[in-house]
């Protein structure tokens, strides 16, 4: 295979391992190891009086239990916030195990281990806890009431209350030929990845050492949580990721209670422990997202230019904040996208409710505030009976402007919001003739003819990605020729055995079938940060391929000394150094990797090239100065700012007059991610996201009753698409504006799919029926109410 492969779509290499069955998740390890379950409230909110373990301690099989009673130091104390932040004056987080009260139905009580999940479910059942009902807060609209708290020492349920802007937005409104106010409504959903959360730890009594596993998005993070927590230095502790099936954000929270109490068993009880969430824990007690409700004032002139906005949003972040303000924050700054706004306030308030915690989930605030722009733009066009698409491209961000700065807004990561490149013009010419934008009136007209209600809509994003504050890498050549990596983050189904190994290809010339990628393993890089917000390949990738040049500098400084010419008259291909224009004087990597360690011993026939008498200038040292044996480059990258990719997303739908179905006629995107290392998995990060994006559209919600009961903590009640409901065809285009803040040019693109679905499904479903859609997302049996309510309000109307 060519060394070249940085843009080629190349097969995925650990899929055959995968779809084979042959992957090895959290659950797969250690069998035999003690299991641990746990016992939840029931209740959402309750003072605990008392809990009675008793009825367990005689169970055949059970090995150990735990109630808060039993923890003590550092997890004794309440769970780490992870993001702390000056705005948020009222933080809260929970315990590892409850103490004294419990504030959403879920929250961790007790934990049982046995020989096996199946004794420990039977004894959790044992065990009598008495509570005392309190009252309970659910939804935004009972969070701000604050007719009862959640936390008593937390007024009005507000956690935080944050304020930015630029310009002078009232002077705007006022002066602004026209007005329009919108109220808007984004649902609380959930990741619902197809593996829960794991976690499995043994404990090494004679190195005093502890091995775990954990089904994670942050390897070192869990890592320094379980040393801080239970005590060990940091170097006690090796983290390694296995397999994950599955992450969208849920597993970037840490650390969840069973990752402190899995290893806190296995090290008390000196045996391997594991524990496996099940499908309903998933649902009752790892983290949701998105329930936010907005209000908007926009003010504009008659060619749809926005001249000042206001953006007031209250964010549900349920009984606890662990991951800070970072979802909130997302929304009031990507809810700009491509648009130059001469003047924009913000002010939001994250509410506390007795509901599971909200942490980011793929999109991490920006679909709402992509919902609440995209639904101003389609109102601002509405209101002057102008092309929907004319009134984006009046208020874009020119490519001669960028880089462009966002007045004072600061983003997620603490840096100013500036946006580094794009061409959010040709992005609308690329998505309109994608979707036959031209065309559709033509098409509306026919299908009118027939009996049938048809809508396009269409809705513009832009997404920080690639935030800081770094990631490292580590470039091995080994003396059979095979190019081993490490980077920190770990993977969840993104391809990054594939995609990494392209870049160390082509920035070493090593042979792609030859790399080899390792993630997510402390004991090979103990430093980084994670994956999520589409950082993978900006921050990974480029730290790769700054380690990939410096060993590749040493391939050259080697090779010149032993061919004997100038490093200047070297070239490397498929793991082959050679002169150019000689190419039968070569040297091949492996051959390299044996030179560069000098040996005093010789273990095979390889390495006795390498002894004291085979090799080396007696007259200077066998490591030259400033050297290290081996052949490797290390490097960390560790950005300025975020990067910032776009798309437009347009979709076609069809709405059955009788039943109100919505069908999926057309979908398009078309994306910037800057360079494409892998052309094939960034159109699968896009179809997995856009089917993620249409549950979240018209399925996917989470019902809490008044009483804080999760209704539908089941794939029979919570829905999700089927492959029959997501788009058969998804039509895409790429356009590629390079970032100049990395090595590679590239931008994120992981949540690039699910970020503007809602907000063009609003858009194609109101112009199918032409009804407001101002909540999401919006099922068959809501949008049948919409028309019978429309309806109603046309007949007094009429009447009048």
């Amino acid at each position: 295979m060519t060394t070249k492969s940085i843009g080629e779509p190349i097969k995925r290499v650990e899929d055959a391992r995968l779809v084979t069955g042959k992957g090895r998740y959290s659950d797969d390890l250690m069998p035999g190891a003690l299991e641990m379950a746990v016992l939840r409230s029931p209740l959402a909110h309750a003072k605990i009086i008392s809990i009675d373990i008793d009825p367990v301690l005689d169970v055949p099989g059970v090995h150990a239990v735990y109630t808060y009673d039993d923890l003590e130091g550092p997890l004794a104390e309440p769970l780490p916030l992870l993001i702390p932040h000056p705005d948020l004056t009222h933080g809260r987080t929970q315990y590892a195990l409850a103490n004294g009260e419990v504030n959403y139905m879920g929250e961790a009580v007790a934990v049982v281990v046995a020989d096996n999940r199946y004794i420990a479910e039977d004894a959790v059942n044992r065990i009598v806890v008495e509570y005392e009902a309190l009252p309970v807060v659910v939804g935004v609209d009972g969070a701000r009431k604050a007719d009862n708290l959640v936390h008593e020492d937390v007024p009005g349920n507000v956690a935080a209350r944050m304020e930015q802007g630029f310009g002078d937005v009232k002077k705007a409104l006022k002066k602004a030929p026209n007005k329009l106010t919108l109220d808007l409504k984004i649902e609380r959903s959930a990741a619902s990845p197809m593996e829960g959360r794991g976690t499995v730890a043994r404990w090494d009594q004679d190195l005093k050492r502890l091995s775990l596993w954990s089904s994670t998005q942050t390897s070192t993070g869990v890592r320094a949580a379980v040393a801080s927590k239970l005590g060990l230095d940091l170097g006690q502790v090796d983290l390694i990721t296995p397999d994950v099936g599955g992450g969208f954000g849920v597993k970037i929270m840490h650390p969840w209670p069973e990752e402190l109490l899995v290893p806190l068993a296995a090290m008390n009880l000196g045996k391997p422990v594991k524990f496996t969430e099940d499908r309903r824990e998933h649902f009752i007690s790892s983290a949701h997202e998105r329930g936010q409700e907005q209000h908007i004032e926009v003010g504009f002139d008659d060619e749809g230019r926005i001249l000042g906005l206001d953006f007031q949003f209250w964010h549900d972040h349920g009984a606890y904040t662990p991951y800070g303000l970072i979802v909130p924050i997302i929304t009031s700054t990507q809810f700009l996208g491509p648009y130059k706004l001469p003047a924009y306030h913000v002010v939001f308030e994250s509410l506390y409710t007795n509901t599971v915690i909200v942490t980011p989930y793929r999109g991490a605030g920006r679909p709402q505030a992509v919902f609440a722009m995209e639904r101003t733009m389609d109102a601002i066009a509405k209101h002057l009976g102008m092309d929907r698409a004319v009134v984006r491209q009046n208020n874009f961000i020119q490519p001669e402007e960028f880089p462009y700065a966002h007045g004072d807004l600061n983003f997620q990561d603490g840096r100013p919001l500036v946006y580094d490149s794009g061409n959010y013009p040709e992005l609308m010419e690329k998505a309109k003739n994608l979707v036959g934008w031209g065309e559709y009136e033509a098409f509306r007209d026919e299908a009118k003819a027939e009996g049938r209600k048809v809508g396009i809509g269409i809705a513009c994003y832009v997404e920080g990605t690639g935030v800081g504050p770094y990631e490292g890498g580590h470039v091995r050549i080994e003396t059979n020729g095979k190019v081993k990596v490490a980077t920190g983050l770990t993977s969840q189904g993104q391809g990054h055995e594939t995609a990494f190994a392209q870049i160390v290809a082509d920035e070493l010339g090593a042979k792609f079938e030859d790399v080899e990628i390792v993630t997510g393993d402390t004991r090979r890089m103990p430093y980084s940060v994670g994956t999520f917000a589409s950082r993978a390949a900006v921050m990974s990738g480029s730290a790769i391929a700054l380690a990939s040049r410096k060993a590749r500098e040493k391939v050259l400084r080697l090779a010149a000394d032993a061919l004997e010419v100038s490093e200047d008259d070297l070239e490397i291909n498929d793991s082959v150094v050679s002169v150019k224009g000689a190419p039968e004087t070569k040297i091949e990597l492996g051959t390299l990797a044996v030179l560069s360690n000098p040996l005093r011993y010789a273990f095979d026939e390889a390495s006795k090239a390498a002894t004291q008498f085979a090799v080396g200038d007696p007259t200077k040292p066998p490591i030259p100065d400033g050297e290290e044996p081996g052949l490797e480059g290390k490097d960390f990258y560790s950005p300025m700012r975020s990067t910032f990719a776009s798309g437009i997303h347009a979709v076609i739908v069809e709405t059955d007059p009788e039943t109100a179905e919505i069908s999926i006629l057309k979908y398009a995107v078309v994306h910037d991610c800057g360079t494409l290392i892998n052309p094939m998995i960034v159109e699968g990060q896009i179809h997995g996201g856009v089917a993620q994006g249409v549950g979240g559209a018209l399925y996917e919600r989470m019902e809490y009753d008044e009483n804080g009961q999760l209704q539908n903590a089941s794939f029979m009640d919570f829905l999700i698409p089927y492959v029959t409901e997501v788009p058969t065809k998804i039509d895409i285009d790429h356009q590629v504006t390079p970032s100049p803040l990395n090595p590679l040019g590239i931008k994120g693109a992981g949540e690039a799919g699910v970020i503007p679905t809602a907000a063009a499904f609003a858009a194609a479903i109101e112009d199918a029926e032409g009804i407001t859609i101002t909540s999401m997302p919006i099922s068959p049996s809501e949008l049948y109410d919409l028309r019978l309510r429309d309806s109603s309000a046309v007949d007094e109307r009429t009447q009048a």
